[in-house]
């Protein structure tokens, strides 16, 4: 059983930053992804940013402005948002991928003026 609790969700006016916070309840292996998913209104849940020790993925929509860090031996992983667009509004979660997938509770970031 793993427990996701994420934090850093908010609102922020466009061009701002915001950084969510994932922790683990149990050991994560490093060969398994962690990362963010997210899902507007009326969306499908897509994929952000997952990373292990050898390979990182981000969407295409987010790359040059999200960066996604991991800290294995605290079992958390951070994503550091920047620039951010309306687009980006949407409940982010965190997803650890073993023999199935975890999900966290999600945690609402909103971009709005």
């Amino acid at each position: 059983q793993v427990h996701l609790v994420e934090s850093g969700g908010g609102l922020v006016q466009p061009g701002e930053s915001l950084t969510l916070s994932c922790v683990a309840s149990t050991t994560i292996f490093p060969i398994y992804p962690m990362g963010w998913y997210r899902q507007a209104p009326g969306k499908q849940r897509e994929l952000v940013a997952t990373a292990t020790t050898s390979v990182t993925k981000y969407a295409d929509a987010v790359q040059g402005r999200f960066t996604i860090r991991r800290d294995y031996r605290n079992n958390t992983v951070y994503l550091e948002m920047n620039n951010l667009k309306p687009e980006d509004t949407a409940v982010y979660y965190c997803n650890v991928r073993s023999r199935i997938d975890w999900w966290g509770q999600g945690t609402q970031v909103t971009v709005s003026s």
